[in-house]
């Protein structure tokens, strides 16, 4: 070990860090997370702090209040999860399985921002000067704003970023970056961290608005400690499989605006292509008069989206059935079959069950319960359900239909799209004034939206 330097272990999940190696870490409590780390102890020192003399507090009331100016990047589905746009000295973090479109996506940004003559500097640290351009070269035309710099130390980044003076700046990727005060290797913990922490002082002193790329792991979670995730603005998942048409950009963290809502694109060969109407999207190639699929409407931050789920019930041919969920939680996949069997008496226990949400998507909303059951109740029955019915609400362990929220936003989706019958629980019925065009069914338990739909 090099003179003046020591070794220290750091949880690659949390950032803890111990003096030795541990089996389970103190703080997340995930196993085998450690890594060893050597670190200088000359940097580790403690040194005057700088502006400790000339720093003050300033009482709230003195404060001005100021509306954020954002910035368009003309992607409406993007500007909808960023929570309207970019926001001046703001760090975002966009996330997503290798080759799932985040480099695409943020070019495509970039050819917009150049557009509208607002200065772009686009750094990367995994593709050269003639890579970018061959994947410029398929999205279209770019403005002579954006300018393109091959580079991994910060500190050379950081002249740049100086003497250019760029209002947007996307680096790709983070795990590339590394500082020259580290010792360890570029997407190691500590250089993470540190180079996260170098780009965020850069965005709040500059004012200049920072995208990361981030790689993420097989769990589906940013590569490096969850203390990035904490120090950025704004932290965006790309998400859906590399090999399908669609993508689905969600925000999990949103300090300028809301968490929910997400934004749909389909990848073509021109770039990715922005699907405004998700619903009609997710119900293409819907199969005519087959048992099991029923479709349901489940909410996205304020986007009603309407989605097709899928069961298959057959009798087990072995002593323990087998149960299997695409798309939603398997927990609660078991947890509504037994409510079928405690309720309605159904005979699942000896059955095997298959729930797929069609198209890739995963919903989690309570509201698809009771588009689960009776998908599960139609499959089982061998009696296909309407093709123009649409069905949500809640399912409870005594067998009722409980309230969700934003139910006319739900029923008005379901009438553009053309359905005629929506069953919905009995409380958001009695609250929802007649919507002409589309049958209200309002329900009370599980046999009253069988008996409905099994008539």
């Amino acid at each position: 070990m090099a003179k003046g330097k020591t070794s220290i272990y750091f949880c690659q999940n949390c950032g803890y860090e111990s003096g030795k190696w541990l089996g389970q870490c103190p703080g997340c409590r995930e196993w085998n997370t450690f890594v060893e780390e050597l670190v200088d102890k000359k940097s580790a020192g403690k040194g005057k702090v700088s502006g400790a003399d000339t720093a003050k507090a300033v009482p709230l009331s003195e404060i001005e209040m100021t509306q954020d100016e954002r910035v368009s990047t003309d992607i409406g589905e993007l500007d909808r999860v960023l929570g309207g746009g970019i926001v001046h000295g703001s760090l975002v973090l966009v996330g997503g399985d290798p080759g799932i479109g985040k480099s695409t996506l943020l070019l495509q940004v970039c050819r917009n921002l150049s557009m509208q003559k607002i200065k772009v500097l686009y750094i990367s640290g995994e593709e050269s000067l003639q890579q970018i351009k061959i994947r410029a070269s398929r999205i279209g035309n770019f403005g002579d704003s954006l300018s393109l710099l091959c580079e991994t130390n910060l500190e050379t980044i950081q002249k740049v970023i100086d003497r250019e003076k760029p209002q947007i700046v996307v680096i790709d990727s983070i795990q590339t970056m590394y500082n020259e005060n580290i010792v360890s290797a570029p997407g190691s913990v500590s250089q993470v961290r540190e180079s996260t922490g170098t780009l965020m002082q850069i965005a709040k002193g500059s004012g200049v608005s920072v995208f990361i790329v981030g790689h993420v792991t097989k769990e589906g979670v940013v590569a490096g400690p969850r203390v990035l995730e904490h120090m950025v603005d704004t932290v965006l998942y790309f998400e859906g499989d590399r090999h399908a048409a669609y993508r689905i950009l969600r925000g999990v963290k949103n300090r300028f605006g809301s968490t929910n809502e997400i934004g749909v694109f389909e990848m073509r060969q021109s770039g990715l292509v922005e699907v405004e109407n998700p619903s009609e999207f997710m119900l293409s190639g819907k199969p005519e008069g087959a048992s099991g699929s029923v479709v349901a409407c489940s909410m996205e931050g304020t986007r009603p989206i309407l989605l097709e789920i899928q069961a298959l019930v057959c009798h087990t041919n072995f002593g323990i059935p087998r149960r299997t969920a695409a798309g939603t939680d398997l927990n609660r996949v078991n947890l509504l079959m037994a409510v079928l069997e405690k309720r309605l008496g159904l005979q699942l226990g000896s059955c095997d069950a298959y729930i797929n949400i069609a198209g890739g998507i995963r919903m989690n909303e309570p509201a698809i319960d009771l588009g689960i059951v009776l998908s599960l109740i139609s499959s089982y029955k061998e009696k296909p359900i309407d093709e123009k019915t649409i069905c949500f609400g809640e399912v409870g362990l005594s067998g009722e239909v409980r309230a969700v929220s934003m139910a006319e936003q739900r029923v008005l989706e379901a009438k553009k799209l053309g359905f005629d019958t929506c069953i919905l629980p009995e409380v958001c019925r009695a609250n929802l004034k007649e919507i002409s065009g589309i049958r209200l069914i309002g329900v009370r338990t599980v046999k009253d939206a069988m008996d409905c739909v099994m008539r």
